[in-house]
């Protein structure tokens, strides 16, 4: 299976929003990251647990407190790449990106739910 059969929609954020307000985009939408971008380049991820260490300073910008180093993965690869990169970069979720364009997301959990072996094991009960 392909990563592009099961990615979501990625919400975005402009890096130079408040972490406050990212933090209520998470709250509204009940997700646990927003992509960051500027202009149309992926420049960032904002988590949870980065909106929780910077809980005394939520005035402080998106791009002051989100992870630079952002590992993607093309929208056609398999499920077994994006979880092993996963595992190897030991997180929890991947922006989805065709010829470097974001057009989704990823995460641990998309992946666990859709594995071959999970859905085969489910059909035999």
């Amino acid at each position: 299976m392909k990563v592009k059969q099961i990615m979501n929609k990625a919400v975005v954020i402009d890096h130079d929003m408040s972490l406050k307000e990212a933090a209520q985009i998470m709250s509204h939408r009940n997700i646990g990251s927003l992509i960051v971008l500027k202009g149309n380049r992926i420049t960032g991820i904002i988590t949870e647990k980065d909106i929780m260490s910077n809980i005394s300073s939520l005035n402080k910008k998106v791009s002051e407190a989100m992870n630079k180093n952002v590992v993607t993965i093309e929208k056609n690869e398999s499920l077994d790449n994006a979880a092993l990169l996963m595992t190897e970069k030991k997180i929890k979720r991947l922006p989805v990106t065709d010829k470097e364009s974001l057009v989704g997301i990823i995460t641990a959990t998309d992946i666990i739910a859709n594995s071959d072996i999970l859905n085969e094991a489910f059909f035999l009960e």
